[in-house]
């Protein structure tokens, strides 16, 4: 994936953190969290949930990114696993988190997840001034005048 539309996409998931996911197989609905980002590991993010959430079970899941502007979209496949590292946890932990939580960190009960990504898929929604006009008067508007598309790592 391009250098730029990898850093677009993390500063863009970074102001908006929220992804719908699904275990892959699943029944279930796809369901919002609240993705924890480490700017330092773009291989990853992590989720606290309850251990009785539809998607504590880990395994092959799906996430999808829209995010506040409207403006990056993205499809992350990997896999859910629980996170075992008592200084991530500790890191991850904030003010937000304890909201949904309120018996604290060491709940019993609250699960940390970390999602390794595998695969993605980014679009990034730029209109050109061309591309633009075209859509306010009804015209066709080509994939070159609407933004990007990569595949690839994130």
């Amino acid at each position: 994936m391009d250098h730029d539309t990898r850093e677009t996409f993390w500063k863009a998931f970074d102001d908006s953190p929220f992804i719908m996911m699904k275990l892959d197989g699943s029944n279930e609905h796809s369901e919002p969290m609240t993705a924890q980002l480490d700017k330092d590991a773009h291989h990853a993010i992590w989720f606290f949930l309850a251990r009785d959430n539809r998607i504590a079970q880990g395994g092959a899941a799906t996430g999808h990114v829209a995010t506040k502007g409207h403006d990056v979209f993205a499809s992350l496949k990997g896999v859910l696993v629980p996170e075992t590292d008592p200084s991530v946890r500790e890191k991850q932990w904030n003010t937000v988190v304890e909201s949904w939580f309120p018996n604290g960190k060491n709940d019993p009960n609250v699960l940390m997840l970390r999602f390794d990504i595998r695969d993605s898929e980014v679009w990034i929604s730029d209109l050109s001034l061309k591309g633009k006009f075209k859509m306010f008067t009804g015209q066709p508007v080509k994939p070159s005048e609407a933004g990007e598309h990569e595949t690839g790592p994130v």
